[in-house]
């Protein structure tokens, strides 16, 4: 199985550069994988989707502000994209500067601040921070909210509020789990009204999620990877909404890959730790009935776990008409919901 066999075209004027006025203006494009079926309709519509005994599954990752900038000594400017924030004082980051910096390299931040290079890790550099400051507090005071690479705008204000769902609670995530963002708390309180259940679990998004395949054999390609939570509750809730008949849905793929790293057989193990799963075609689903979703990027590992889910041939018949009818894509753009094979 190639990167290439998820290629497709999208034109440029289809990439969202800007959120709706409001959340949940946004479309909505309904996929039944079992017969292939494909429905135009609102985001707001999920009411009439949705049934009684259905339990929604968020994840509450909060995106901190991880892009930040910085000169060398020499003058030049450097962009610090936060990946995780370390113990003493350390961060692991990607760094974009004229020239790589290497080993010892410092860089000035914000006042006595600097950022020294200490190593690389993979893409990543593992920096050391010192100054008068925490880190947290450096990020929050001096950092810029890390817009995805594909929207060419810089942040705005309303990036602080828009690129973060309502529910986000526990910081850590530099990228957005964007399947959350169309839901605004009223929206979420007309569901809980309608005996939907919800539950959360955490999965801090890391930069690595933008991160291109670059090999050409998937199966050789190794995911960057990502601190999550799944608790003994979610994995309750999870238990008794199969017992009961109803469907477990994941809103985004962050959460289906949360659900799918803790399944074993017939059972989930709460865990908090690290998670590197791939999902690509040929992947059995142990645990997530129905997927809420955005469109992904072309050979990107988001796009190989929903066509895992839906399959490859349904999910491009989804986007060639997504793309017909003029559906906003990627993390500002509009939404799926994807039932599974069983027509659940």
């Amino acid at each position: 199985m190639f990167r290439s066999d998820f290629y497709y075209e999208l034109p440029v004027r289809l990439i969202a550069q800007n959120p709706l006025p409001e959340r949940r203006k946004s479309r909505l494009l309904c996929l039944n994988s079992a017969n292939g079926e494909i429905v135009d309709r609102k985001f707001t519509d999920i009411c009439t989707i949705l049934l009684p005994g259905d339990l929604l599954v968020f994840n509450n990752t909060r995106v901190i502000p991880a892009r930040i900038f910085g000169t060398k000594p020499t003058g030049g400017k450097v962009e610090i994209l936060i990946e995780r924030i370390l113990n003493n004082g350390r961060i692991l980051a990607q760094v974009g500067a004229s020239k790589p910096l290497r080993v010892g390299s410092k860089v000035k931040l914000d006042g006595e601040v600097t950022a020294e290079v200490e190593g690389r890790e993979g893409d990543f550099f593992r920096l050391h921070i010192t100054g008068p400051r925490p880190i947290t507090k450096l990020v929050e005071d001096f950092g810029h909210i890390p817009l995805p690479p594909y929207i060419t705008r810089s942040d705005h204000d309303i990036d602080k509020q828009r690129y973060q769902t309502v529910y986000a609670r526990v910081d850590g995530a530099v990228a957005a789990p964007t399947a959350g963002l169309h839901f605004d708390q009223e929206l979420i309180d007309r569901i809980h009204e309608m005996g939907v259940k919800s539950a959360f679990v955490t999965l801090h998004v890391g930069a690595g999620t933008f991160q291109p395949v670059r090999v050409d054999n998937i199966h050789e390609h190794r995911m960057h990877c990502e601190y999550f939570e799944v608790s003994s509750r979610v994995c309750d809730l999870v238990g008794e909404t199969q017992r009961r008949g109803g469907r477990v849905i994941a809103i985004g793929t962050t959460v289906v890959r949360c659900l799918e790293a803790v399944s074993q057989g017939d059972k989930m193990v709460p865990y908090s730790g690290e998670t590197d799963i791939f999902i690509y075609p040929g992947y059995e689903f142990a645990t997530v009935d129905a997927m809420i979703t955005n469109f992904h990027m072309p050979e990107s590992t988001l796009l190989m776990l929903v066509c895992a889910f839906a399959g490859k041939d349904n999910i491009f018949a989804a986007y060639r008409h997504a793309i017909e009818q003029g559906y906003r894509f990627y993390s500002y753009g509009d939404a799926m919901f994807i039932s599974n094979r069983s027509g659940k």
